[in-house]
């Protein structure tokens, strides 16, 4: 990223050789992408990031329709797509794997289903990136969100993956760029980084994918400690993410020990971290929302990252258990 920081910082839609230069760098961004999630180059629309691409999927969708007043989704769907939702949209839209507890659904299979029925589908895969194989073909969705920060590329850039012959109307106006499907000019080094993240995670998903399911599965070892319960499924959710909930101590207190500690841990969703609400998520599921903890590994987590955690965790559970008696 640095040299379009530093050097090529020329506007990618001038014809001028400094304007090529960046022109370039940003296709072959696009080309990187596109081969991680199995779409065609220009099938992806580079965005501010995840949250912009579903709204642009769900905006798009519905000045598309032209009167139509139905939509289907699930009560454990991001904030973006909630919030982003009114009585006019004609789409159905879904996760790929849910971002607070994991779960894998079954995408392929409502792709399907709504294209019997001549209705477009969205997919979320913004938490799903970086962690499945990924193939938008093969799933079969109209419109697929990613972003690049929950696996490694950087902050404020995603994409919204449009399927080949499908026009949607654009979110953001005022410019042509990005073949006038999203306006104003391109985050030229974010691309760039987006683009060399997903270069090097084609070479490495399988090892990662490896690495995340063992040290994930260490983290059973937390079911020892008395009250843990844990919310996500292993066996069908992603292979990085474990969310639990500790009977009788809310997770604020939890997190901020741990954090003490040097363990980052999370309660909730990535998105709703500046909200003092209960997550929406855990809530449809029954679940004690004011008691989790999303326990997150990654491509910077090391094994004795691990180690820390499940021995502190005990002790911090313990030692609030102690002040509350």
């Amino acid at each position: 990223m640095v040299p379009y920081l530093r050097d090529h910082f020329a506007d990618p839609g001038r014809v001028h050789s400094d304007g090529r230069v960046t022109r370039v760098a940003i296709e072959t961004a696009r080309e990187q992408v596109a081969a991680l999630v199995g779409a065609r180059p220009r099938e992806v629309v580079f965005t501010s990031g995840g949250t912009e691409a579903v709204n642009a999927a769900v905006y798009g969708s519905a000045r598309r329709a032209s009167g139509a007043t139905r939509i289907v989704t699930t009560a454990v769907e991001h904030s973006s797509v909630l919030d982003a939702i009114d009585a006019t949209t004609a789409l159905v839209t879904v996760q790929l794997a849910n971002h607070e507890v994991g779960t894998l659904q079954p995408v392929a299979d409502v792709c399907a289903g709504a294209r019997d029925r001549g209705v477009l589908v969205h997919v979320d895969a913004c938490a799903a990136i970086g962690y499945v194989d990924l193939d938008v073909a093969a799933i079969g969705a109209d419109l697929t969100s990613i972003t690049a920060h929950t696996w490694g590329g950087p902050k404020g850039t995603g994409a919204l993956v449009v399927r080949r012959g499908l026009r949607i109307p654009p979110f953001v106006v005022g410019g042509a760029q990005e073949r006038a499907r999203r306006g104003g000019i391109e985050n030229i080094p974010a691309v760039v980084g987006f683009g060399a993240a997903a270069a090097e995670l084609a070479t490495t998903l399988d090892d990662e994918i490896r690495t995340a399911r063992r040290q994930q599965g260490r983290l059973a070892g937390l079911g020892g400690v008395a009250g843990v319960e844990f919310e996500s499924d292993p066996a069908h959710g992603l292979p990085n993410l474990t969310c639990v909930t500790v009977a009788g101590l809310e997770a604020e207190p939890i997190l901020l020990a741990l954090d003490q500690q040097g363990i980052a841990v999370h309660s909730g969703s990535a998105c709703s971290s500046e909200s003092l609400e209960p997550s929406p998520v855990l809530a449809a599921m029954g679940a004690d929302a004011d008691h989790s903890l999303r326990v997150s590994t990654g491509w910077s987590t090391t094994d004795a990252d691990v180690d820390r955690l499940l021995a502190v965790f005990p002790q911090v559970v313990g030692r609030l258990r102690g002040l509350r008696t």
